[in-house]
């Protein structure tokens, strides 16, 4: 198989490098610095290294409800409907990601399980580009707030019989999962889960300080869009918020679109968490990406403003995000001050070695997956500028040349 090789600037370093992309690894990673220029993408050019695109790791997005109309929860999933979604995550720059399947009858839960698990089996580039199930919900607070845009009508008792269901439908994939440890049984669920090697996340809560101290002992190790899925109002003290931000044991997934956390909140998130421990995820829902106007979803009806905010009517409770991983990586620096290379691990090696990835997701280097994002970062955007997108070498997204 004939190589490629890609000229940008290394968005981890800085360095303007080539490169060689055979098969679907990484066969090479060389500096420019001395000659400033490269051949790329089967045609020669001399650029100046400002003039590059940045390179980066494919982004991971480990939260993604569906998108484009597409949902891991409907009813009717198929395995068309996984590829759409794979297709128009490219565009974001997103190379991987992890489907995340609602609150929702048992039958249902198991039977799209099943579907996507059967799906990686039967196509190489879906097997790539999904590193694993989330299934959020449906052991979670029936509290309005906590339950988010969740339906009341199916939210359940933590059940180890319906969890070892999930395991087996979905084939040795499923990443994680996403309970309110408050609940009955929660506790147990979680040393249960740990035990099946499914890792388990805190989120949609309403849990006081000392039972989110007891699900880290059971082995609890993430927090399910952090600042979100609670009451608009908490104890200023005593609460869930502090216990999770506080825990060096926990790590924390954010929604930053803008929406979902004031910039403030971010920055002191961004301060609090030790290196390694956060994340950013989209948490795209289905109705992302469509045209503004009032849908059905989950069981009642969201609006998808003319800014992509998506909000049940008439109040203030967001019904997941509208916006991905190009958007989220530009208002995080925007909100933290942080540089490109110290943002760019929060949406690539973390999420990777978050579901086991490591070795092959995340790093630009000599033998990793080429899962590449090629972008620009124009000021006044609010957004990335994606240029193309490849998945283990194959290119999935390339946008027109302007002018």
């Amino acid at each position: 198989m004939g190589a490629r090789l890609l000229a940008g600037r290394n968005a981890l370093t800085g360095e303007a490098v080539a490169i060689e992309v055979v098969g679907d690894r990484i066969g090479s990673v060389r500096s420019l610095a001395s000659g400033g220029a490269a051949r790329a993408s089967g045609g020669a050019h001399r650029a100046a290294a400002d003039d590059l695109p940045w390179i980066s790791p494919g982004f991971v997005d480990l939260q993604v409800n569906g998108y484009a109309g597409h949902d891991f929860s409907s009813e009717g999933l198929t395995r068309e409907d996984i590829g759409a979604i794979v297709r128009a995550l490219a565009a974001s720059g997103t190379t991987q990601h992890v489907p995340t399947i609602v609150t929702a009858p048992r039958e249902r839960i198991t039977r799209n399980l099943r579907v996507i698990a059967e799906a990686l089996d039967s196509d190489p580039l879906l097997g790539e580009a999904i590193a694993g199930i989330h299934v959020e919900g449906p052991f979670i607070s029936g509290d309005d707030g906590p339950r988010g845009a969740h339906p009341r009508a199916f939210v359940r008792p933590p059940d180890y019989e319906e969890l070892l269901e999930w395991a087996e439908a979905a084939g040795g994939r499923l990443a994680y999962v996403t309970l309110a440890p408050e609940l009955p049984g929660a506790i147990e669920l979680i040393e249960r889960a740990v035990r099946l090697r499914v890792r388990v996340a805190i989120g949609h809560t309403a849990a006081m300080p000392e039972v989110i101290a007891q699900a880290i002992e059971a082995g609890a190790t993430l927090s399910t869009h952090l600042g979100n899925g609670s009451h608009p109002l908490l104890p200023r003290h005593r609460n869930h918020l502090w216990e999770q931000l506080a825990s060096d044991r926990l790590s924390a997934g954010i929604i930053c679109d803008g929406f979902h956390l004031p910039a403030a909140l971010v920055k002191v998130i961004a301060r609090v968490k030790p290196a390694g421990r956060l994340f950013l995820v989209s948490d795209a829902a289905p109705l992302a990406g469509l045209p503004a106007g009032r849908y059905e979803w989950i069981g009642g009806a969201v609006e998808v403003s003319p800014d992509g905010r998506l909000s049940l009517p008439g109040g203030e409770i967001l019904a997941g995000a509208g916006h991905l991983l190009d958007r989220g990586i530009a208002c995080f620096l925007a909100a933290t001050g942080l540089s490109l290379a110290e943002a760019l691990p929060l949406v690539t090696s973390v999420p990777a070695g978050l579901v086991g990835a490591s070795e092959r997701l995340g790093r630009l280097e000599a033998g990793a997956k080429a899962s590449l994002t090629l972008f620009r970062m124009p000021a006044g955007e609010g957004r990335l500028r994606i240029e193309e997108t490849l998945l283990s070498g194959e290119t999935l997204f390339r946008a027109e040349r302007r002018g």
